[in-house]
């Protein structure tokens, strides 16, 4: 079966997920995302790439995170943005996603950043472009349900690389609400792209999804066993919105069995790097020295995912190799 996300000459059209992607590809973002590291740190924070392009951010679902990153690529890269407030527009009066793709087609969008609480939304609007002839029109998929999240964990990878350069010797742990996140799938099928020999999903039972193993993850529900001698640390934001029933005790109760502190912390390696997609949920799944520490990367996470949003926009829009 043909990938969506590749045109015919095997070349990125739109970014659905990290599955299914060449490891050249994924090579090939991040190395375009260190190009524009640097340019944060200019005066003049823009590069000509994207100009006269006008991309829609579509956020059927919130995230001022994720929206602003974008955002801010967007106008870096000099294409003139729209922000599309999704609950007072016409999406609340019964007009179908679809239709509102073709409406906002005729405005000559070129891009579409699409974030929606349903898995395959994005997919099904990258197949409706193919299917009406609009293959000029890009997709980006900034979220969606608890499919994938694949810019994040391109920028995942691209930290991961900055503090440890090679891939091929790392050991990862994934911990927490593996079960609602589409961070953690998007991050399992980058690292096991990339190389990674070994990447661990730690949590209850609960918040475990079946499949793992055939991923090629090893699983532990032991906190503490789990952490043992690993280089990358990804704590996972307990989706709260996303849980029906009750999964766990209690965020105190959580905390106490699978919360990073400094002592669960020592059981990796001394030099090993903490990361978090935010927000983070403090003393509930990870302790504020941990999160304020020296071994955190927290805070470069979010600066490094403005160049990858940046590499993943001017890639797909053909405008940078």
């Amino acid at each position: 079966m043909l990938n969506p996300q590749l045109n015919k000459h095997g070349e990125l059209q739109h970014l659905l997920s990290i599955e299914g992607l060449p490891k050249s590809i994924v090579n090939h973002i991040l190395d375009t995302a260190s190009s524009f590291v640097g340019i944060s740190d200019r005066e003049v924070k823009k590069v000509p790439l994207m100009r006269g392009k006008s991309v829609f951010n579509l956020f059927f679902e919130n995230s001022t995170r994720t929206r602003t990153t974008f955002e801010i690529a967007s106008k870096r890269l000099s294409a003139d943005v729209i922000n599309l407030n999704i609950q007072a527009s016409s999406a609340s009066k019964g007009e179908s996603l679809l239709d509102t793709i073709d409406n906002l087609s005729a405005m000559h969008a070129d891009m579409f950043v699409v974030r929606h609480a349903q898995s395959g939304a994005p997919y099904l609007i990258a197949k409706h472009l193919i299917d009406t002839k609009q293959s000029h029109v890009h997709v980006v998929n900034a979220g969606d349900g608890r499919h994938a999240h694949p810019t994040q964990g391109l920028l995942d990878m691209y930290t991961i690389r900055h503090y440890k350069k090679d891939f091929t010797n790392l050991t990862v742990a994934i911990v927490g609400d593996i079960l609602h996140s589409r961070v953690a799938r998007s991050d399992i099928h980058a690292l096991t792209t990339l190389g990674v020999p070994e990447v661990r999903a730690i949590g209850p039972h609960t918040l475990l999804p079946g499949g793992l193993e055939q991923m090629g993850v090893r699983v532990f529900t032991n906190m503490d066993e789990g952490l043992k001698g690993v280089d990358v640390i990804i704590m996972l934001r307990l989706q709260n919105e996303r849980m029906s029933g009750a999964l766990l005790p209690s965020a105190q109760e959580y905390f106490k069995s699978y919360g990073l502190t400094p002592e669960r912390l020592a059981l990796a390696k001394p030099d090993a790097i903490v990361m978090h997609p935010g927000p983070m949920n403090r003393g509930v799944e990870i302790d504020s020295a941990v999160a304020d520490g020296p071994q955190a990367v927290i805070l470069p996470q979010v600066t490094f995912g403005i160049a990858v949003r940046m590499a993943v926009m001017s890639i797909v829009a053909g405008t940078q190799g």
